[in-house]
This record gives C-alpha cells, structure tokens and sequence, in this order.
C-alpha cells in the first residue's frame, strides 16, 4: 500500500443549517488537526476555516431537503485551510455529502504544503452537473444586484430557466429521490459470520446512518447502528462489495460502484426473517470515500428488483441491466476532475438514467 495512503484524514458530520454543529467526528482529527473528537463535537465547523470565506461555507448547503432540492448535486469537493490547535492553518481537501438533514465531511490534510490564504469557495460538483462554482462570487453577486428579496428570486428563477450560475442537475427526478448516508468502521475489521453452515462476512460496523435509512430499507437507524454493513448487502453483490471496499482502502479519491440491498434485512433477534431467495432487491448507486479510521458512504435508489433465480450450480443470474453497469465500470475523483474548469464535465453519474 502505498504512503500516500496515510495521508492525515478523518471523516465529520455537522448539521444542515447556518450553525453547522459537529455532529461526529471520527479519531482521525487528532492526527489532522490536533483536536480529540470530544474537543469539536457540538462547535461550529465553520468556525474552524481560516479562510475569508468561512461565513460562504454554510450557503452551499442553503437548500431546504425537499422534492426540488433533490434535483440538485448532493456531491462536492473543495480545498480550504483549517485552523489546528496550535493555532496553524493546514491546507485540506474536503469531500461532502449532502443528505438528509445533515453533511458528511471527508477531509485531507496536507500539512507538508506552504500556507497560502485562499479568498475564495471554489467548489467542484461530484454529481449535477459536475461543474465548478465559486460560492463567494455568486453571494457577492446577490449582494449588490439584489435591492430587494422579490429581485433576488427573480434572479434565481431566471438563472435556473437559462443555467447561468445555476447548479444545473445530473438527473431531473420525476419523483423524490431517496438518499441514504452511512459512516462505517474501517472496512478492514471485518470478521466471517458462520450461520447454518453458511459462511458470510459481517464487514465493517455502521457508526453513523441518517434517518432517511428506513425509506431504503425495512430498518431504522437505532436497528442499525453498530449492525454490519455486509449484512444489509444481497449474498449476490457482496464479493462486489468487498472489492469496492478494498478499491476504496487502497485509494485517496471518491469511487462509485452499484450493488444491490436487502429491502428486508435481519436486524432484529426474534423478528420473522425473509430468506434470501424471497428477499426484494433494491439496487443503489453509492459513492465511497474512505480514510484510516473509517469510510462514507452516499447511497441513492436507482429501483427495486425482485429477486435473482440461481442456475443448476447455485450460482446467482443477474439481469441484463448489471451488464451495462459492470462494463461501465467506476470513476473517480481524478478522472471526474480535470485542471480546467471548462473542460472539467464528466459522463453521468449513472449511464442508465
């Protein structure tokens, strides 16, 4: 495994509001930034950028949750200076994923790199239309242009009709999109189950999972906290699973991968269990970012399928449709980013869609 990998990183969840309380935070802050994870929980994550523009940072996130937010990208990567407990600022990259009520934050450090202020919210898109935006001119822009609350949604509306300045989508939802995100233990901890003569990996532990879960699956997040990860994954998918996490593991950028879950997974000691072979399949499009002490996870609902028959030698038949979906193969951050905003677009998220 190659050193880079060993990069000072940590995964954070604040809130989805102008306060943008730390939620979690995983150990990785103390090698990072200097804190323990006690030290930052509940304080406001903007108020660790050491940048002018840390007042922007919550802005990106503006939106309320709801059927038209959906639309928009829900993936972002950004360089900022973070301030340390010694009191230096340290360049990092942050990834995050907006889901639910709350911000996923997966962040780099590169201490080894000289201090240079940054004036400006630059942010790349993940997703939507993999573009750059400069938050900081866009506020300075309502700022000046904006007499009046009227103009500045006229302004927005007109920006949306004309894509000018607008976080154009990558898809356009005829319905709610449905949008889980998981924070896992390091994937590399992770054990066999033995049950009924069946051997099945348990994977990494769920440390996080927001409360829009139970739209995805039949479970909640107090069912599912401390749960394996693995177990929630369709027997079919999960060698596919296993390599996405080893992908992941050995990498330093966003991966993409599609796989399939359990509508009704067994979370519950007592409750009926639904076997395998009678076990709806919901397929999910995820994007994974993983650190030393742990991995993020953004699932989104692409379907529900029934279940996959299995041929004479017991071995799954997967439909047409994972064909097109394994020749696409994953993408990632490097590949989706290129070093000239206007040439930065990349293919979609999903060819399928």
């Amino acid at each position: 495994m190659s050193n880079k990998l060993h990069r000072p990183a940590f995964i954070g969840i604040h809130s989805r509001d102008a306060s943008t309380q730390v939620l979690y935070i995983s150990s990785g802050c103390r090698q990072s930034m200097g804190y323990t994870p006690e030290q930052l929980i509940s304080k406001s994550a903007h108020d660790f950028i050491a940048d002018p523009f840390k007042d922007d940072y919550s802005t990106l996130y503006d939106s309320k949750e709801d059927d038209t937010d959906e639309d928009e990208a829900n993936a972002f990567v950004m360089y900022v200076n973070i301030k340390t407990a010694d009191g230096d600022p340290v360049l990092h990259r942050a990834t995050t994923f907006k889901c639910d009520n709350c911000i996923i934050v997966i962040c780099m450090a590169f201490p080894e790199l000289p201090y240079q202020n940054i004036h400006e919210l630059e942010v790349q898109m993940l997703d939507g239309a993999m573009k750059r935006v400069n938050v900081t001119r866009d506020r300075e822009a309502e700022r000046r242009n904006a007499n009046n609350h009227q103009q500045a949604a006229a302004r927005w509306r007109e920006r949306a009709e004309t894509g000018y300045g607008q976080r154009v989508p990558l898809y356009y939802a005829q319905s709610r999109q449905i949008k889980v995100a998981f924070v896992l233990e390091n994937p590399a901890a992770t054990e066999v189950l033995v049950n009924d003569g069946v051997r099945r990996q348990n994977g990494p532990l769920v440390v996080f999972v927001t409360g829009s879960v139970g739209r995805l699956v039949d479970a909640d997040t107090a069912d599912l906290m401390r749960y394996p990860f693995l177990k929630l994954v369709a027997p079919e998918d999960l060698v596919r699973v296993s390599k996405f996490f080893e992908r992941l593991s050995n990498s330093l950028d966003v991966l993409f991968e599609t796989f399939s879950l359990l509508q009704r997974p067994h979370v519950i000691d007592g409750d009926v269990e639904v076997s395998d072979a009678q076990n709806t399949r919901i397929v999910v499009e995820c994007l994974g970012a993983n650190v030393q002490d742990g991995v993020a996870l953004l699932l989104r609902k692409l379907r529900s399928e029934a279940p996959p028959t299995m041929d004479d030698m017991g071995n799954y038949m997967r439909p047409k449709i994972y064909e097109a979906e394994e020749e696409g193969g994953y993408m990632t951050l490097s590949e989706i980013i290129s070093d000239d905003p206007e040439t930065s677009d990349a293919g979609e998220w999903s060819r399928l869609l």
